[in-house]
């Protein structure tokens, strides 16, 4: 069945307008739905109702903090921090995106008056407190943290999501949906009420802004014989997988991925040699598949060959489709 995941996007309106346009874009890239307050940029209380059943209506919930505290509502907190701890409440999955240097940010787009940053660095520390949260500098770094994370997150926790009426005609399969919802509300008030920590252990991944050191061997011929030398680099995941992304559009088999990859990283040292051949250590080499693979930009898998042998070959997921199209596009 052809499932789709709602997903609200909550933040101040008129600072990060530009942002919310971009990771919007990038969650109906995913194939998600998106829901937020475009329709509402002014809000009230009674406007906050109906925010509240959109909320209940959405099975992962997106926070983006900027440099603005935003409007408050009656009780003096403002409107984005009363949909977080409403989506707290309700058990949704939260992704939160913090802003990582409040010093970058224009003048126009923070808070002027003291009480009001008091109250925004008292919510950046709330939603900080049990909870890992990415950290973004730039309206272009913005979109991709949102496409690994968000994919991440359905990977590890799949929710309901919405479904087409016209694709699942048979009656059985209502009858399912709607003992799973039942199901999934005990468990999210199960949840609540032992106040569980979601099991996490894939979420302090390093991201494409860190770096790995890599090592290999290179081997060329001087005439008579063989010189063997080692050599090693530093690079980022991102680079990595810039470098590497377009050529598993063809889903080339393992040992051509590694090839290709050990060539790539050789030419990155400083004493790299244009004659001979180069090998990147094998758990090296698996290492980048792994991480590349629980960062969700990636897949491997082990199928027949043309010679009808088997083989493991490589594939884009849709979020490494979209995040190779980021980091190799073209800007103006």
């Amino acid at each position: 069945m052809n499932k789709r995941y709602q997903v609200f996007v909550s933040s101040t309106y008129a600072d990060l307008k530009e942002e919310r346009t971009k990771v919007i874009q990038t969650i109906m890239e995913l194939d998600c739905i998106p829901a937020g307050m475009e329709i509402f940029p002014a809000i009230d209380e009674e406007q906050f109702e109906f925010i509240k059943r959109v909320i209940d209506d959405c099975d992962y919930y997106i926070l983006i903090i900027g440099g603005r505290y935003g409007t408050l509502s009656e009780g003096g907190i403002s409107y984005t921090e009363k949909e977080y701890d409403y989506a707290i409440k309700k058990s949704i999955r939260v992704l939160a995106f913090v802003h990582g240097n409040p010093d970058e940010i224009p003048i126009g787009k923070s808070e002027k008056e003291t009480h009001l940053r008091e109250k925004l660095e008292r919510f950046k520390k709330k939603v900080e407190t049990n909870r890992l949260v990415k950290y973004w500098r730039s309206i272009n770094e913005l979109p991709g943290l949102v496409a690994l994370s968000l994919s991440k997150t359905i990977k590890t926790y799949p929710a309901i999501g919405w479904i087409r009426a016209n694709t699942s005609a048979d009656p059985s399969l209502y009858k399912e949906l709607s003992e799973l919802q039942k199901e999934n509300k005990e468990l999210k008030e199960l949840n609540a009420e032992h106040n569980e920590k979601p099991n996490e252990e894939l979420y302090d991944l390093a991201d494409l802004s860190d770096s790995i050191k890599v090592a290999g061997t290179h081997r060329r011929s001087t005439g008579n014989h063989y010189i063997n030398s080692d050599w090693e680099t530093s690079i980022t995941w991102g680079q990595i997988f810039s470098h590497l992304s377009p050529y598993l559009i063809e889903h080339p088999n393992d040992s051509k991925v590694n090839s290709l990859l050990s060539a790539d990283l050789y030419r990155m040292t400083k004493d790299a040699s244009t004659s001979g051949t180069t090998k990147l250590n094998d758990q090296d080499f698996q290492t980048i598949k792994i991480h590349l693979k629980a960062m969700g930009l990636i897949e491997v898998k082990y199928t027949k060959t043309v010679q009808g042998g088997m083989g493991l070959f490589w594939e884009l997921t849709k979020v490494g489709e979209i995040m190779m199209m980021k980091l190799r596009s073209v800007k103006k």
